[in-house]
């Protein structure tokens, strides 16, 4: 594969990537180029995530050698889990379960913990580094990261020192490349930023599209406006507004039909983004309609599914019936992986509601 298709794999369904110039530099210049997603152990596997796990997988095909960092130190901060250690610890064991049971060999991804980069004299002096380049306004503008509003960041010190210890993940790690949502940019460009102050390797960033609530109300778009979006995206908080990856066939059925889905709205339609985003990442869909409707009709790319919703052609019920049926689908060897797997099984009680 050429360094031009590797670049076009990498963007693909992506809203953005900073820079696509950056991205064929790293790819010319690194034999190995490494990149890496960090995820907070904050609760269940929930179906927006699945956006990121399938970017992971294309950057791996793409020959980046990738890193998940689980964030068990960023949760804590967080206040995820109750800000219980043994519990966040357990939810990255569960993350990992889950990786596994979408298809993601974790043999050929580098784990690695919060825990051993809190370790290291080198990780904290990199903090107080990135520190050194930011303004106190500009560390508070950017908690937004974590999923928390710009005035939540007096609710005590540590959730200041979140960001500064995200970008030091980069620089720690020696990454070419940083994988996340669109509520990750202002992490990224912080990174790129205080890169340049220090004539040290700018990160590449690859942001992916929000999974909407599916009451609706919104998804990320390259505004960078990350603060409106935080109670417009899917949210393991809200169980009923999000499907979970190990959720049965009639909790998958109940939860797209009372999904927000008006007849030819396109925007912020979570049925839609299901169908754009996750079902069709790879694959055509295939709606079953009656004769009189029409027949069967298969769409190959998103944009003619899109195109044909907002024109009226594809009706609402028959979207949520087709999204509903690819989803049981795509998700069936994930429920039977944690009805098989003892370990799995555990953690999931443990962490269910």
């Amino acid at each position: 594969m050429g360094v031009e298709s590797r670049v076009d794999l990498i963007a693909r369904n992506s809203l953005e990537i900073i820079t696509r110039e950056d991205a064929l530099n790293a790819l010319q210049t690194s034999s190995s180029p490494k990149g890496y997603i960090g995820v907070e152990p904050s609760g269940l596997f929930h179906l927006g995530w699945l956006i990121w796990v399938n970017k992971f997988r294309d950057m791996m095909e793409a020959g980046i050698s990738m890193t998940l960092l689980e964030a068990t130190w960023h949760a804590w901060i967080n206040d995820k889990l109750g800000g219980d250690l043994k519990k966040i610890h357990a939810c990255a064991k569960y993350i990992e379960h889950s990786l596994t049971a979408l298809g993601i060999d974790l043999s050929k991804v580098n784990v690695v913990k919060a825990d051993e980069l809190v370790e290291d004299k080198a990780y904290w002096e990199g903090i107080l580094r990135t520190a050194k380049q930011l303004s106190l306004s500009r560390i508070k503008r950017a908690v937004t990261i974590m999923g928390r509003k710009e005035d939540e960041a007096s609710i005590d010190f540590s959730k200041l020192i979140y960001p500064c210890m995200q970008v030091e993940d980069i620089f720690y790690l020696d990454l070419d490349f940083c994988l996340g949502g669109m509520d990750q940019r202002r992490a990224h460009v912080l990174a790129r930023e205080v890169a340049e102050a220090y004539s040290i390797k700018k990160p590449v960033a690859v942001h992916t599209p929000l999974l909407s609530a599916l009451q609706g109300g919104g998804r990320m778009d390259v505004s960078g406006e990350e603060e409106g979006m935080i109670d417009m995206k899917m949210s393991k908080s809200k169980p009923d507004t999000c499907i979970f990856i190990h959720d049965s066939p009639d909790q998958i059925r109940s939860k797209i039909a009372s999904a927000y889905c008006p007849p030819k709205t396109v925007e912020m339609n979570p049925v839609l983004d299901i169908a754009k985003y996750i079902l069709m990442w790879n694959k055509p869909l295939e709606l079953s309609r009656p004769a009189k409707y029409g027949g069967n009709i298969t769409f190959e790319r998103p944009d003619a599914l899109i195109e044909a919703y907002r024109a009226g052609i594809v009706h609402p019920l028959d979207l949520k019936n087709g999204v509903s049926g690819g989803l049981i689908s795509l998700l069936d060897p994930v429920r039977r992986y944690f009805s098989s797997n003892a370990e799995a099984s555990a953690l999931l009680r443990l962490l269910s509601p």
